[in-house]
């Protein structure tokens, strides 16, 4: 009897060891969440580029120039040849008492006033710019502009040296038609001697002008005619008047 409790409770204790091993779960690793993501941020790439103005006298000039409606009706149009300059001009003093950098957008014209604003327009590319005049010239025969070397590789100018140009002038300081302080220029000479010797003749001939010689950054010779009051119609007079065998005579504008 003892032998067959002992028996049952064997049996008993096994099921139940059993029925435990038959319940029992393998253990899952689950890994953590990640976590957040931070928040997105543009790409500098990407970045949207903001609103150049109407224009820029060139990336290291910090040159801006007035606003000028797409449809502004030009003052003055002109088409010609023009040409560029840059060394040895640059970093010396322009007509306009501002130190010429050939990095900004600016141009030489003998007779616009200083500081007018004006859209130039290749005509082979259609490639155009708006320009500052602040200097005087071209003083070459047969050209109306010299572009700085910012605004010549705008252009399409920087290469060929010389291209066929619509110039609109779209903005000026002072009327156009009436006042400035007007001049005669004469040259160039290689030989300084024969740039002195015309300053003495005019000089004796127009007695109430200032006559002046003096030299150009790429070393040749010039002569300067101030007529009386700096008047318009006496220079214009002057100008048709003298003739040289060397050099070539250009009525310019001197503000």
């Amino acid at each position: 009897m003892a032998r067959r409790r002992v028996l049952s409770f064997l049996l008993l204790l096994l099921g139940a060891i059993t029925g435990c091993s038959g319940h029992k779960q393998a253990k899952i690793e689950v890994p953590p969440p990640p976590p957040p993501a931070p928040a997105a941020t543009p790409s500098p790439g990407l970045a949207a580029k903001p609103a150049a103005p109407a224009e820029i006298g060139g990336e290291d000039s910090g040159e801006a120039f007035p606003s000028i409606p797409e449809n502004a009706t030009p003052l003055l149009t002109e088409t010609g040849l023009a040409s560029w300059y840059g060394a040895p001009y640059h970093n010396r003093r322009g007509s306009n008492g501002e130190i010429y950098n050939m990095h900004a957008m600016t141009a030489a014209h003998r007779t616009l006033p200083l500081g007018s604003i004006v859209r130039v327009t290749n005509e082979k590319t259609g490639h155009s710019a708006l320009l500052r005049i602040t200097d005087r010239g071209p003083f070459v025969e047969g050209r109306i502009l010299d572009v700085s070397y910012a605004a010549a590789q705008r252009l399409d100018i920087w290469q060929p040296g010389v291209a066929a140009v619509k110039v609109e002038v779209l903005q000026t300081p002072v009327p156009l038609s009436t006042g400035g302080k007007w001049a005669v220029q004469i040259g160039k000479f290689e030989d300084p001697r024969t740039a002195a010797d015309l300053a003495e003749h005019l000089a004796r001939r127009y007695q109430t002008a200032k006559v002046a010689k003096f030299n150009s950054p790429t070393g040749d010779w010039w002569v300067r005619v101030r007529v009386l009051n700096d008047d318009r119609q006496r220079a214009e007079a002057l100008a048709r008047e003298t003739e040289t065998p060397q050099g070539a005579v250009y009525l310019v504008r001197l503000d």
